[in-house]
C-alpha cells in the first residue's frame, strides 16, 4: 500500500534504518499495528514496550547515553502526558532524539473536533519543540530533517505523524 496517497509503515522503516535508529521506544498501540510488524521482523531494530509515554523519555536517553539511537514512538495524548519528562530527560540532557507522535484528532482541513489535536501544536510551541508534519509518503524526506536537527541541535524534534488513521492501518 505504498505511494504518495498514504504514509506507508514500509516508508517509515526505511526511514528508521536510513538513520540509524537501532530502539524504538514505544507505547503499543492499534494504530500502527502495521509498522509494529514490520519493526518486530526487522533484525536491527529492538523494541521496548512502555507501560506509559512519559518513561519513554528516560528510557530513550539511557538509550542514547549509553551510544545507542532511540527512537520514540507515542501518540499525541501520550505527548502531552509525558510533557514533564520530556522537559527533564530529552531537553535538558541535550538529547538528540527524534519523537514520532501520532496526530490524533488532526484534520487537514481544520474542523478539529479532538482537543487532543487542538492542544498538540501548542504544547509544542509552548516547549519550544521544533516539529515537522508528515501526512504521506511523499513528505518522508522531513523524517530525515527531523534526525538531522535532533543532532545538529542536540535536542528532541518532533514529526507529527498526519495520517494516522490510513498509511499505517490496512
Amino acid at each position: 500500500m505504498s505511494g504518495a496517497a498514504v504514509l506507508s509503515p514500509e516508508t517509515v522503516l526505511a526511514e528508521m534504518k536510513k538513520h540509524g535508529v537501532t530502539h524504538v521506544v514505544y507505547l503499543p498501540d492499534s494504530e500502527t499495528n502495521w509498522l509494529y510488524l514490520l519493526m518486530k521482523s526487522e533484525p536491527t531494530l529492538r523494541l521496548i514496550g512502555v507501560g506509559r509515554e512519559g518513561n519513554a523519555a528516560s528510557i530513550a536517553a539511557g538509550l542514547w547515553l549509553g551510544g545507542a539511537r532511540p527512537l520514540i514512538l507515542i501518540q499525541n495524548t501520550g505527548m502531552l502526558e509525558a510533557g514533564d519528562s520530556i522537559r527533564g530527560w530529552l531537553m535538558s540532557l541535550n538529547v538528540p532524539v527524534v519523537l514520532m507522535v501520532g496526530y490524533r484528532g488532526w484534520t487537514r482541513h481544520g474542523v478539529t473536533v479532538d482537543t487532543a489535536a487542538t492542544y498538540t501544536e501548542r504544547f509544542l510551541m509552548a516547549f519550544g519543540l521544533n516539529y515537522y508534519l508528515v501526512e504521506n509518503d511523499a513528505d518522508a524526506a522531513r523524517i530525515g530533517v527531523a534526525f538531522e536537527e535532533a543532532e545538529r541541535t542536540r535536542q528532541p524534534v518532533v514529526i507529527l505523524v498526519g495520517d494516522e488513521y490510513h498509511g499505517f492501518n490496512r
